[in-house]
């Protein structure tokens, strides 16, 4: 339907190496399926389909790793991985960098740029360094209500999303040039 989405926590298959992941991605995006007769070794259009995955997550070099041997940040960028690997148009992302070190968070970052281009990107965050990288229009839910819908500089001065989110720390921070 055009839709794929990762979850908050990593759902990987963590007996399988990064490549087989990848791989079962591909193989349900394309209708392909498993069968207990047919080598999908030989379907040189997953193969090709799942390496170019691989490469675009930066991940071709661990392609034959357990899933499980990676350290958490691969772990989540495999999950990425597997959620871009069906080409679906509208990628959807719950705490994508959640539990990251800054560095960690800003490879995800540079990563999911890289991975959705040209897509629709939803992402659920609460680490607005990450919002505020990838969003050219942010909603601000409080108690799942919108407060504020805007671009980033908008979101940035919105006094109902200061209030909200700094209390009155909001009243000590300097405003952002340009916002509204």
């Amino acid at each position: 339907m055009g839709l794929s989405r990762s979850f908050q926590v990593s759902n990987i298959f963590a007996n399988m190496t990064v490549r087989e992941n990848v791989r079962c991605a591909v193989l349900w995006s394309l209708g392909t399926g498993y069968s207990f007769w047919r080598n999908i070794g030989n379907l040189r259009h997953v193969q090709d389909r799942t390496a170019e995955v691989l490469e675009t997550v930066g991940m071709i070099d661990k392609a034959s790793l357990p899933a499980a041997s990676l350290p958490y940040a691969d772990q989540r960028t495999l999950e990425i991985a597997i959620t871009i690997a069906g080409g679906a148009d509208v990628i959807l992302l719950d705490e994508p960098t959640a539990g990251m070190s800054h560095s960690e968070t800003e490879r995800a970052v540079a990563l999911i740029e890289r991975a959705t281009r040209g897509k629709t990107l939803i992402i659920v965050e609460h680490d607005m360094s990450v919002v505020f990288g990838l969003s050219d229009r942010i909603s601000v839910l409080v108690y799942g209500k919108i407060i504020a819908s805007g671009p980033p500089e908008a979101i940035r001065g919105d006094a109902k999303v200061r209030e909200a989110y700094l209390g009155d720390e909001a009243e000590d921070l300097p405003m952002v040039e340009g916002a509204a």
